[in-house]
This record gives structure tokens, C-alpha cells and sequence, in this order.
């Protein structure tokens, strides 16, 4: 009988085995997840004391590895808040340590990507990783540092300390992996265009391994307020949860320990839950067995008083700054934009922004252009799985006078502080129903605001047409009738034409 072995693996052993389940499939896919992780950090770094971005990354060719797969060097800098220096090897070299696992809105999630593609580079090239990093004090700190795979801890190579004579502040990250740019470059240009459409404000800077610059300027330096972290709705809790709230809290009895611990839960709304769960007031949180505790969690769920979530908490990015993207990049004849009141899920705040552009830079093709974004993350994977496709797809757009071979882009924007994505790569979001209603609902609004612009439209070229016919004809007409009236001199039609065109304008 064979024997079975038995073992424990850190997480980045886990992750190491398993790194497809971070989007890092294959090498072009694996250059791309390293960018977009990196520079989504960066963006929250800065976002985070909300100062407008400047992001610069460079990715320089190394050397080949086989066929279609090179060395690269990956660079990015930025502007941002920095890592103080007791955290900077943690923060780069321990999976699953990090600043991610607060509840507020944020586009990391797991606290995972950038120590990943630091990861995926040591995997496949063995060379370390530096790190740059001040948050504007008199010191910069400079780390060389690989990651213990077995142990899932920072191996610090080199340690230096310089003299901050500038007062700079930000992070660079600097490595190498192994990648096939090549294939990967339309979806990484793509990506740093999405990524200037939902974040005006950011400057981005992209040199590539053939030294081309693609520079996407900020158009406004008005920014949205960074989100602030906020508690556990009771509808959004399990049993877990509770069991940690218990053990950590100072609060002697169960009054306290709902009003301090639970979003928007007040002092009447506290004692209507525990009179309708018989739980009194006074008694010690700690001191709830396991079974109360069950019981608790299902009665949080059963009640119906509680307030929604308040969506405060969240930083969507607005109708202004919205359009101020969209039309920086795609230079429409017409947008619409229209933000959706806060909604929940789960017990979680979402709010759903909706635009749709017409005409312009947007390519004719058939079916529509579809930007998908969730935290300003744009989703370019995996779309035909994603809830927003599923309901574009599912809308009836003829009675919005929209055909197929229009060019029209649409786009869709979630925020929440738990985006319902279905996989650790961050690529489409579930259809939750409560989603999908918020979808559906703006999008018919930004499309009845369409078929108008379409309907006037029709309508001055409609008027045109008729103008031009006039035009043709009239000064013949009135030449013909000069000469059957036998007069010498035809009339002036010209003033006849400017009335037919004043009127035509103001019907527009």
C-alpha cells in the first residue's frame, strides 16, 4: 500500500504552483498583468493623498530566451504616497502582506499582483528586484530583494540609505521577467488608453523595448476625494466574521458591540435587532457560545430595520471627469454619461456609471466598442463572460434607433468596496442580479439621450437634403416664370433660400 505524505506550502509556494490563477498564463499574458499591476499600485498611491498622477513605465529588452519569449526589464515610477522603510521588504517580497484588506474601495484586492509579477520575474529569470522607495522625508531607501518561496519571506540582498535633498516622494520598482511583448503590445497600449480614459487627471508614460514613447496627458487636476474605509454591514456578515469581531473587540456588552462595529447601525436601531433576536443588551459579546453566535448571524441577516450602507464610502469617478476622459481619448460628435444612485449587494455599496459616445475616433465595426471598468481598472479579458456584455447584448437597440454598423462606443463603470469579480485575475465581474438591474437601468437612459441626438439629427439632414433640392431648382423655376410673365428681370430667390435655412435651423 503506497504511503501518503502530508505537507504544509506558504503562499508563495502556493502561487508559484499555481500562478495561472493570477493571470500569469503565458508569457505575453504574464507582461501584461506585471504592468497593469504595478501601475494600478502606483495610481493608488497617489490617489491615496490625491495628488494628480505621474506614472512612468519603461520596459527594456534584455535579451532571447526561445522562441517568441525574451528578457525584459521592467521599470515603473510614480508620484505616490511611498512605503515607509520598515515595510518595503514585506511589501515586495511577502505574498498576501500588504495595505488591500481594509474595507473601502480600491482596485487592488488581494494584495497579491505586485509581489506576483516580482514573482513571476524571479521565477523565470532568477535576478532580484529593486526598490526605491520615500514618502518625501529626509531619506530615500534602496532595496535589492529576492522572495524565499518556501518560507514566504523578503531575502534582502542589499540595503542602502540616501540623503532625500529634493523632498521626493514615490516608489520605483524595478525588475526583470521573462515576456512576449510583442504579442502582448496591443493589449498593453490598449490598456494605458483605457486607463487615461478613466483617469483624466493621470499623467502616463510608456516607453517600449524599441524606445517608442506613448505619452497620454492629463486633461484636469480635478480629482475624485480618495475612498475612506468603512465597517461590515450586518447583512454582508458570516460566522467568521463575527467570530473575529468578538475576539477583537473592547466593547463589554452587545449594545456597543453592534453600534461600534457595524455600518450605520445607531443606538434605537441596536436595541430594536436585540430585542427582536431576545438578546439582552447588557450581555458580554465574549461570552456568546458558538451556537449564539450562529443564531446571531442568521438573525442579523432576518432583520429588516437596518439601514442600507451608505455609499460615502465610495469614490466613483463622476459625470464630469467621466466625459472629460472619454472625450480626451475618443474625440466623439456625442456623449452621454449618467451615474446610477448607490445600490448593495450582499450587504456591499456598489454605484454604476454608464456613458455612451457616438462617432468621432470610435471605429465602425460590427457590434459596439465596450469599455469595461471596475475601481477605474479596465477589464480587457474574458468579456464575452462579463455581466455588462451579457446585458448590451441583451438589450432590444433598435427602438433606440442604433444599428449594428454604428460607431458606438459604450462603457461601464463599477465601483464598490467588494467588486464581484469571479476570478483572482481581476477580468470580468459575476452576474449578480442586483448589478445587472443597475446596468440595464442606466444604460436605457444614456441610449434614450442617443435616439434624441439621433432623431435630430435625421432631422437636419433631412432639412439639408430638402435645402439642397431648393437650392437646385428654385433659381430655374424662377428664370422659367420671368419668361413666361414676359419680364425682363427674374426675381431674387436668394432671400427666399436664407428663410428656407433660418427655418430649417430652428426646427433643429
Amino acid at each position: 500500500m503506497a504511503r501518503v505524505t502530508f505537507e504544509e506550502i506558504s503562499a508563495a509556494d502556493f502561487f508559484y504552483r499555481n500562478r495561472d490563477i493570477a493571470g500569469f498564463t503565458n508569457p505575453s499574458r504574464a507582461i501584461f498583468a506585471a504592468i497593469r499591476e504595478l501601475v494600478e499600485n502606483s495610481l493608488d498611491a497617489a490617489e491615496s493623498l490625491k495628488i494628480p498622477p505621474d506614472i512612468y513605465v519603461r520596459l527594456s529588452y534584455e535579451g532571447a530566451v526561445g522562441t517568441g519569449t525574451q528578457v525584459y526589464r521592467l521599470r515603473v515610477e510614480d508620484n505616490g504616497i511611498g512605503v515607509p522603510p520598515r515595510h518595503i521588504p514585506s511589501a515586495f517580497g511577502q505574498i498576501l502582506f500588504g495595505s488591500k484588506y481594509k474595507l473601502k474601495q480600491q482596485r487592488g484586492t488581494f494584495g497579491l499582483g505586485g509581489k506576483m509579477a516580482i514573482l513571476y520575474g524571479q521565477i523565470t529569470t532568477h535576478k532580484p528586484a529593486c526598490v526605491i522607495s520615500s514618502t518625501g522625508m529626509s531619506k530615500i531607501y534602496k532595496y535589492k530583494l529576492m522572495i524565499d518561496i518556501q518560507r514566504n519571506r523578503p531575502l534582502i540582498l542589499d540595503r542602502k540609505i540616501m540623503i532625500n535633498k529634493t523632498r521626493w516622494r514615490g516608489t520605483i520598482v524595478e525588475f526583470s521577467l521573462e515576456g512576449d511583448y510583442f504579442r502582448a503590445m496591443p493589449k498593453i497600449l490598449e490598456y494605458f488608453k483605457q486607463t487615461a480614459m478613466v483617469n483624466p487627471y493621470a499623467n502616463l508614460t510608456f516607453v517600449d523595448p524599441k524606445g517608442r514613447l506613448y505619452k497620454f496627458t492629463r486633461v484636469t487636476t480635478e480629482m475624485p476625494d480618495p475612498p475612506k474605509e468603512t465597517l461590515p454591514h450586518p447583512y454582508g456578515v458570516d460566522v467568521e466574521l463575527l467570530q473575529r469581531l468578538i475576539n477583537a473587540t473592547p466593547y463589554r456588552n452587545m449594545l456597543e458591540f453592534l453600534r461600534y462595529h457595524f455600518h450605520r447601525v445607531g443606538d434605537k436601531t441596536a436595541q430594536k435587532f436585540l430585542e427582536f433576536s431576545n438578546i439582552r443588551p447588557s450581555k458580554n459579546p465574549k461570552r456568546l457560545s458558538h451556537e449564539e453566535i450562529v443564531r446571531l448571524m442568521h438573525m442579523l441577516k432576518k432583520f429588516k430595520e437596518f439601514l442600507p450602507p451608505d455609499a460615502s464610502c465610495l469614490s466613483p469617478l463622476g459625470e464630469n471627469l467621466l466625459r472629460a476622459g472619454i472625450v480626451k481619448e475618443l474625440k466623439p460628435e456625442f456623449v452621454a454619461v449618467h451615474q446610477r444612485r448607490p445600490a448593495t449587494y450582499a450587504g456591499h455599496p456598489f454605484i454604476v456609471e454608464v456613458a455612451i459616445a457616438y462617432g468621432g475616433e470610435i471605429p465602425k465595426k460590427e457590434g459596439f466598442v465596450i469599455y469595461r471598468f471596475a475601481n477605474r481598472i479596465p477589464l480587457l479579458y474574458d468579456e464575452a463572460s462579463d455581466v455588462s456584455v451579457r446585458v448590451i447584448n441583451s438589450m432590444n437597440w433598435r427602438r433606440y434607433k442604433v444599428a449594428p454598423d454604428m460607431p458606438i462606443a459604450i462603457l461601464v463603470h463599477i465601483c464598490s468596496t467588494k467588486v464581484p469579480y469571479k476570478t483572482v485575475g481581476k477580468e470580468f465581474i459575476a452576474d449578480r442580479p442586483e448589478v445587472r438591474r443597475e446596468i440595464a437601468n442606466g444604460l436605457r437612459e444614456v441610449a434614450r439621450r442617443l435616439r434624441r441626438f439621433l432623431t435630430r439629427r435625421e432631422h437636419v439632414y433631412r432639412e439639408k437634403k430638402r435645402l439642397g433640392i431648393f437650392s437646385k431648382y428654385l433659381p430655374k423655376i424662377a428664370q422659367f416664370s420671368t419668361q413666361l410673365a414676359g419680364k425682363e428681370k427674374a426675381p431674387d430667390v436668394k432671400k427666399l433660400l436664407r428663410s428656407v435655412r433660418r427655418f430649417g435651423t430652428e426646427e433643429t
